[in-house]
C-alpha cells in the first residue's frame, strides 16, 4: 500500500484524444508536497507518512507546528495530511513527490468535500418524485408524504430519507481514470468529475477495486527522480 498525495482541485476542462474525441477531466495541482514524519511500528504502533502541501507563513504557525516542521527540516506547510502505507513503502523525511506519482491510465480514488446545499428537501436530496400534481393535493407536492407505520411500531426508523442538510460531507470518487500528468507544473488530470468545489483540497489514492499496475513507482513517484532522469534523456 502506497502513500496518496494532497492536491488542490482547479477546476475541469477538456483534453482531446487523438481521434478528435474530447474527455472531460478534472485538473488538480500539487504545490510541494513534501514528507513531514513517518510514524512506525515500533513507535506508534502502525506505518503512515505525514503530508504537507504547499507553503505557510512561520508567524502563523504555533509554536508546536513550528517545532515539528524545524525537526523534519522543512517549510511550514498549508495543510497536513497522514497516510497508511505498508512498511516497505515508507518514504523518507522532507522528500518530495511529484506526478509522477500516479502514472497514465490507471485509476484513483480521490476523496473530498462535497459542495454545501443547505437544508434540502427529498426531491431534491434524494430524488423523489413528489406527490400528485392533481385529484386532491394541495401545499404538499413537494412533501415526502407518510414516513412511519400504524399503531404498531409506532415510530419513524432511524435512516428513513428525509428533508435535512445536504453536501459538506467527506465523499470518495472510485475509480477515476488518470488521463494525462505535468511533472513540472505538478498537475494531474482524472478523467470526470471529483468531489468538492474550484480551490478545495482533495486526497488522491491508489484505487482499491482495481489492480495495481505493475510499473509504479515505489515507494512513491519522487519528484528529483523525475528531474534526473530529464537530465539524462536530455544528455
Amino acid at each position: 500500500m502506497r502513500t496518496g498525495l494532497i492536491a488542490k482541485k482547479l477546476g475541469m476542462t477538456r483534453i482531446f484524444a487523438e481521434g478528435g474525441t474530447h474527455v472531460p477531466v478534472t485538473v488538480l495541482a500539487l504545490d510541494n508536497v513534501q514528507v513531514v514524519a513517518q510514524r512506525t511500528e515500533e513507535k506508534d504502533g502502525y506505518t503512515a507518512v505525514q503530508l504537507g502541501w504547499g507553503t505557510a507563513k512561520v508567524k502563523r504557525m504555533s509554536k508546536a507546528l513550528r517545532g515539528h516542521y524545524a525537526k523534519a527540516k522543512v517549510e511550514p506547510k498549508k495543510r497536513l495530511v497522514e497516510f497508511r502505507v505498508s512498511p516497505d513503502n515508507l518514504v523518507d523525511v522532507g522528500a518530495e513527490i511529484g506526478a509522477n506519482h500516479f502514472i497514465i491510465g490507471q485509476h484513483v480514488d480521490v476523496a473530498g468535500t462535497t459542495i454545501g446545499k443547505g437544508f434540502a428537501g427529498v426531491m431534491k436530496r434524494y430524488g423523489f418524485s413528489g406527490l400528485r400534481a392533481s385529484h386532491g393535493v394541495s401545499v404538499s407536492h413537494r412533501s415526502h408524504g407518510s414516513t412511519g407505520q400504524r399503531q404498531d411500531p409506532g415510530k419513524v426508523f432511524k435512516g428513513k430519507k428525509m428533508a435535512g442538510h445536504m453536501g459538506a460531507r467527506w465523499r470518495t470518487q472510485q475509480n477515476l481514470t488518470v488521463v494525462a500528468t505535468d511533472i513540472e507544473r505538478g498537475l494531474i488530470m482524472v478523467r470526470g468529475a471529483v468531489p468538492g468545489s474550484d480551490g478545495g483540497y482533495v486526497h488522491i489514492t491508489d484505487a482499491v477495486k482495481r489492480p495495481m499496475p505493475k510499473d509504479l513507482p515505489k515507494p512513491a513517484g519522487l519528484k528529483s527522480a523525475a528531474a534526473a532522469g530529464d537530465t539524462e534523456n536530455k544528455e
